[in-house]
């Protein structure tokens, strides 16, 4: 089996090429970093919530890696990886992972693209239970997010990244801005404004920082895998996205940090680490794809723009997101994947110069590949937002989304799992 295409921003990718033990050890080496993302974003999560529900929310989010890891290994990669069918999905050449052993993606057995993959849907169906948190009954959030990863996140990730339609019109997503953190925080909008709000509104500030922000660095550290990893081998475009995932933090951070100061009068560690996952979020679709220097500056326009999403479209649409998946995730990730298509250049990666639809507007001073890049926020936007408000309107149908509201007031930990955090 021959193919050739765009994946993650490589040069190119060539299924059959012989494999290289570096690049094998790297990208192991990177999995493991994506796969420590889920138990850090529960404590980043875990800390945020009331603590009564610390235990439920960081619970909702690992337990995915069992449920999404089964899924994924059955039909979730088969769906995003097998042979395109209309530029559309994936064919099921590759259920149960069948005739992966004599193949290789790049340099790196196809086995081992598989796990890495595995990992990006893990951690994106765990960015969801954010917005959800406090109040939705723990069977439903598993049927959803089951039912999303099948009918969502793979179908996303084939457009993107596995020969489909996206792809072929040259969009540039380097490790999931769109595929992970879009599809992820609409799913997390539409489900929170189906649920409703949380009715205990004593106590809603945070319980724990200090959890929270072992959570935050943990999630940094991952997502030098994630972002770094995509490159798939050890090369030039690797070492441009560790550094440009790093800077966008300095960028976002700080200017988190400044707009707090100037806002209220005081810098927050709730902020800082807050404009951490910003920057993080931001530069995910642009990191092989930019120079240091935009990094930078996509990181600082970040935290604004999600400031606003948090602070002010939260309240004047008067919807829940409980811990801002989508203020952070979804509004993030639409600023990334606009500057992507301002600052992608050649210099930094061919493939933006031979796969994609040109080069940055502020590179070329064309708007073709803004456009393109419109187009696919548009596409990944629309495609969560109608699927999981359709998945969430059929199991209500079933049984209730939410839970009573005695257990509600009483903490999830002890009603739904019998656990308490902090006796």
């Amino acid at each position: 089996m021959k193919r050739l295409g765009l994946f993650l921003g490589l040069s190119s990718l060539v299924f059959g090429a012989e494999t290289s033990n570096v690049d094998i050890l790297f990208v192991i080496a990177s999995s493991a970093l994506v796969l420590l993302m889920t138990p850090a974003l529960g404590m980043f999560y875990g800390g945020m919530v009331n603590r009564k529900n610390v235990l439920n929310t960081t619970l909702s989010g690992i337990i995915l890696y069992s449920l999404i890891a089964l899924q994924w290994v059955v039909l979730g990669y088969t769906l995003a990886f097998g042979d395109d069918i209309a530029l559309l999905i994936g064919d099921l050449n590759h259920i149960f992972l069948t005739n992966l052993q004599d193949s290789n993606i790049g340099t790196i057995p196809e086995n081992l693209f598989m796990f890495f993959q595995m990992m990006f849907a893990v951690i994106g169906a765990a960015i969801i239970t954010g917005s959800f948190a406090e109040r939705m009954r723990f069977g439903v959030l598993l049927i959803f997010i089951f039912c999303w990863s099948t009918f969502v996140y793979d179908v996303l990730a084939h457009w993107v990244w596995g020969g489909g339609w996206l792809m072929k019109i040259g969009s540039l997503d380097f490790a999931g801005g769109g595929v992970v953190h879009i599809a992820a925080g609409v799913a997390g909008l539409v489900g929170c404004i189906m649920l409703g709000k949380r009715n205990y509104t004593k106590g809603l500030l945070p319980h724990s920082l200090p959890l929270s922000f072992i959570g935050a660095i943990l999630l940094w550290m991952g997502w030098l895998g994630f972002n770094t990893g995509s490159a798939l081998s050890v090369n030039s475009v690797a070492i441009n996205a560790f550094l440009t995932t790093n800077l966008s933090v300095v960028g976002a951070m700080l200017s988190w940090l400044i707009i707090e100061w100037t806002k209220y009068g005081k810098p927050t560690l709730l902020g800082s680490i807050t404009g951490i996952v910003a920057g993080l979020v931001a530069i995910t679709p642009a990191a092989g794809f930019v120079p240091p220097f935009a990094a930078i500056a996509i990181g600082f326009f970040a935290s604004p723009i999600c400031f606003f999403a948090i602070s002010t479209l939260k309240s004047k649409f008067h919807y829940d997101d409980t811990l801002d998946a989508f203020g952070l995730h979804g509004i993030g990730g639409i600023w990334g994947g606009i500057a992507t298509g301002l600052f992608a250049t050649s210099q930094v990666n061919g493939i933006v110069a031979k796969e994609a639809a040109g080069e940055g507007l502020f590179f070329s001073g064309d708007f073709t590949l803004l456009g393109i890049q419109i187009v696919s926020i548009i596409a990944c936007f629309a495609l969560s937002g109608l699927v999981s408000f359709a998945v969430l309107k059929i199991i209500s149908y079933f049984t209730p989304l939410r839970v009573e509201e005695s257990e509600e007031i009483n903490g999830l930990d002890q009603t739904l799992h019998g656990e308490i955090a902090y006796r």
